[in-house]
């Protein structure tokens, strides 16, 4: 740029002056087109929501419940009497404003004395539900609408319904209620496996009660485990009390979840809140609408999860599956054959990547229902079939085990002293062979092994006595550590024993 003024400054007065201006209005130019390039983008990254909130609004309810509660008790629920502070200060003899309450009939007890009545009608809770039919049917989370006694739906135009609870599913936390109304707006259904981080979305809800509230961000993870029954869709929209049972929108105006849980230290948004898939809340929502209740299919196993070390001591190719550790007598899994130590690794052609995969799984499947499933054992694939049963509100429980009697211990290179188990706790437990441990030190200890452990299987051998479990132990390759499958109580696990070298 020097240089180019530096030339001009041998050209004639009025060339030079005409290039100069011609140069600076040229950088000029240069520079507002990057400006408007940089503007340009930054339209672009912002969407804007106006239109598929004008669409959507109309299908969004406000909930509101109440529930009847005793004169100075809880609400089904456990809510305390809203009203019980006042009669601390003023005496138990203190009546809400009301029929029932202060300027109302009373009724008279003995000697004159007012009588407490007996249960009343209060406030329950707030939240947020969406049509999904034109004839009235609603979605919204079961924790919204437990234990009310009414529920109240008002629209974005100030109509108010009564609504019919047709059927709740605390497990996915899914409520389907309806009202007496028709050509209602409703909202489409998506595809939940169709989102991607980092994809726009917004709620509309009723966060602290203030209905037909926006607030949009973006999906910050997918398949969210928390331990409930379904993978949540997280992201980072603002989503306070109220917002429960609202809609999570996608850039088309469709439903993609169903806002149901926000992780807060203060009770309020902090940027992370959880959304139910709403393919998953459909597959539930088709069984509430029929049956008003769901039915789910069990087959009778006690999982937890593989890992790592575990893996490699059973030569799994990746720390995937669902470890069993305890099978239900006579329950399916028992009739399939398959064993507590067994890894399931896939069910009814689905793999298992998780343990939390399999119990959805088989919920999804319908009871009398026959699906392959298959497990490693010992080093290999073995492929069994299972009629898969009904879950049961409560489940029948796995006996416990008896603790075997002492006797005199071998000691082993893992440091641990074992026992053989005795031919009754063989029975009662459904086992064959074994050796119990009496003590357990260096190795042994970290690795979690206690007393009172029964070892059924190192690697991919079955133990049967002290002496064979003694010998095998003592050839195993110090680098490597070894898989032990251990029954203890009622249940079965892997534990990875790291030797000393």
């Amino acid at each position: 740029m020097r240089d180019l003024y530096q030339s001009y400054l041998y050209l004639p007065a009025d060339r030079a002056r005409r290039a100069l201006v011609a140069l600076m209005l040229g950088v000029v130019l240069v520079a507002g087109g990057v400006h408007t390039q940089q503007a340009h983008a930054q339209n672009v990254a912002l969407p804007d929501f106006t239109t598929i909130v004008e669409k959507a609004e109309p299908a969004v309810v406000n909930i509101r419940t109440t529930a009847k509660v005793s004169a100075r008790g809880q609400a089904p629920g456990g809510g305390q009497d809203p009203y019980e502070m006042f009669r601390h200060f003023f005496g138990p003899d203190f009546q809400p404003p009301g029929p029932g309450g202060k300027g109302g009939p009373q009724q008279q007890g003995p000697r004159g004395k007012r009588a407490e009545p007996e249960e009343r009608t209060v406030p329950r809770g707030v939240g947020s539900g969406f049509f999904i039919s034109e004839d009235g049917f609603v979605l919204t989370n079961h924790h919204v609408v437990a234990d009310a006694t009414e529920i109240f739906l008002t629209l974005t135009d100030g109509r108010e319904f009564k609504a019919k609870l047709i059927g709740s599913d605390e497990r996915t936390d899914v409520a389907l209620l309806k009202v007496d109304a028709k050509d209602m707006s409703i909202l489409p259904i998506g595809d939940a496996k169709l989102l991607k981080k980092g994809q726009w979305v917004l709620a509309i809800g009723s966060p602290f009660g203030l209905d037909s509230t926006v607030t949009s961000g973006i999906v910050s993870a997918l398949g969210r485990d928390t331990g409930d029954y379904l993978p949540f869709i997280q992201t980072d929209v603002a989503v306070n009390p109220g917002n429960s049972g609202g809609p999570l929108l996608n850039m088309k105006g469709e439903v993609v979840g169903i806002n149901a849980q926000i992780v807060s230290r203060s009770g309020g948004s902090m940027g992370i809140s959880l959304a139910i898939p709403i393919n998953e809340a459909m597959t539930v929502v088709e069984q509430l609408r029929t049956s008003g209740k769901v039915v789910r299919g069990r087959i009778g196993v006690q999982i937890g999860e593989v890992s790592k070390d575990v893996s490699a001591a059973l030569g799994l190719p990746k720390a995937d599956g669902a470890m069993v550790s305890g099978v239900e007598q006579d329950a399916p899994a028992d009739k399939a054959g398959i064993l507590a130590g067994d890894v399931i690794t896939s069910f009814n052609g689905k793999p298992i990547s998780k343990f939390s995969d399999l119990p959805r799984l088989v919920g999804e499947v319908k009871p009398g229902t026959s699906a392959p499933i298959e497990v490693w054992r010992k080093g290999k694939v073995v492929k069994l079939k299972v009629t898969v049963g009904e879950m049961k509100t409560d489940p029948k429980a796995v006996a416990k085990a008896e603790e075997a009697k002492p006797a005199e211990a071998t000691t082993t290179v893992l440091g641990m002293g074992v026992v053989p188990v005795e031919a009754d706790v063989q029975t009662k437990l459904r086992i064959k062979g074994g050796v119990q441990v009496t003590s357990v030190e260096g190795p042994a200890s970290s690795a979690g092994i206690a007393e009172g452990d029964i070892i059924l299987a190192a690697n991919d051998t079955d133990i049967t006595s002290p002496e064979q479990f003694a010998k095998f132990v003592a050839g195993l390759d110090k680098t490597r550590p070894v898989g032990l499958m251990l029954r203890r109580g009622d249940q079965t696990q892997w534990v990875a024993v790291k030797p000393t070298k």
